[in-house]
């Protein structure tokens, strides 16, 4: 998997939504789930989420997360 300019890509997913407890990854309501985008690499997913986990800090049950969806495409990476 490489871009345009022959990089490679590594694709994040940043995510969130209001959990249930703050003791667990269980949401309260999935499709209230908030999909933020999916990134070309880590540091543009950081990014995001910093963005939006600023943004929702007054909501303690609020939580974003940051999927490696290219370790999921392709689990034998060593990236």
């Amino acid at each position: 998997m490489t871009d345009k300019d022959g990089k490679k890509q590594l694709l994040h997913l940043v995510f969130g939504g209001e959990l249930e407890s703050l003791q667990s990854v269980q949401f309260k309501d999935l499709n209230a789930l908030d999909i933020v985008g999916i990134f070309p690499d880590y540091a543009s997913a950081l990014q995001a989420w910093k963005a939006k986990a600023q943004a929702t800090v007054d909501n303690a049950q609020m939580r974003y997360f940051i999927v490696h969806m290219h370790r999921l495409l392709d689990p034998q990476s060593n990236d």
